[in-house]
C-alpha cells in the first residue's frame, strides 16, 4: 500500500498545487511555461507509474472492506460511459455539454471513481478510487469558486463528436482493454 498511496500523493498532489498554491503556480507559469509544463508532465508520469505499480502490487493482499452491491455492476457500466463522454468533451471544441458542465474533466474523475467504488470494495481499489473521488470534488469545488465565467457555445456538433468518441473509446474499454489491462472483465 505504501507505493500506492506515495503515487496518490505525487500524482494527485501536482495536479492540486492550483488547489493549495495558485499564486505559486500562476507564478511558474508566467516565468516559464514550458518548464512548468514539463515539470508537470514528469512528475504526474512518476505518480501514475507509482499508482499502477502500488496497486498491482496491494491488490492481491488487500483486504476487503466491503461487499459491492450486486446492482454496482450496471450502475458502474452507466457511470463510466458518462465519464468517458466528458473526458473529451473537456478538450473539445465549446458544445452545449463542455458549457453546462463547464469542468467535464473532474466531473467524468467522479462519475468513474464513484462507478468503480460500486463494483470495488478491497482496500488497495477503495484507497485508489477514494482518492481520485475525494481529489476531484475538492478541485471541482476549487474551481467552482474560481468563478471562471462559463464558456460560450461555439460549435454543437462537438457534443456529438464527444458522446460518439465517448461512446466508442467506452466500448473498446469495457469489451476489451479492460480485461487486458486489469485482468477483470467489466461485463461479467
Amino acid at each position: 500500500m505504501t507505493i500506492l498511496i506515495l503515487g496518490l500523493v505525487v500524482f494527485l498532489g501536482i495536479h492540486s498545487v492550483r488547489i493549495l498554491a495558485g499564486p505559486f503556480r500562476d507564478a511558474q507559469v508566467a516565468a516559464n511555461p514550458k518548464r512548468w509544463k514539463g515539470l508537470y508532465t514528469l512528475v504526474s508520469f512518476v505518480g501514475l507509474g507509482l499508482i499502477i505499480w502500488g496497486w498491482i502490487l496491494a491488490r492481491p493482499m488487500a483486504p476487503q472492506l466491503y461487499d459491492p452491491p450486486t446492482w454496482g455492476r450496471h450502475a458502474t457500466l452507466a457511470l463510466v460511459w458518462v465519464a468517458f463522454v466528458l473526458l473529451p468533451t473537456a478538450n473539445a471544441p465549446t458544445g452545449r455539454i463542455k458549457a453546462t458542465v463547464r469542468h467535464p474533466m473532474l466531473l467524468g474523475v467522479i462519475f468513474w471513481s464513484a462507478g468503480h467504488l460500486l463494483v470495488n470494495g478491497d482496500q488497495a481499489s477503495v484507497t485508489l478510487f477514494g482518492a481520485f473521488l475525494v481529489w476531484a470534488i475538492l478541485d471541482l469545488i476549487s474551481a467552482l469558486r474560481r468563478g471562471e465565467p462559463a464558456p460560450v457555445v461555439v460549435k454543437p456538433r462537438a457534443d456529438v463528436i464527444a458522446v460518439v468518441a465517448g461512446t466508442v473509446l467506452w466500448a473498446v474499454f469495457v469489451v476489451f482493454l479492460h480485461r487486458v489491462l486489469f485482468g477483470v472483465s467489466p461485463l461479467g
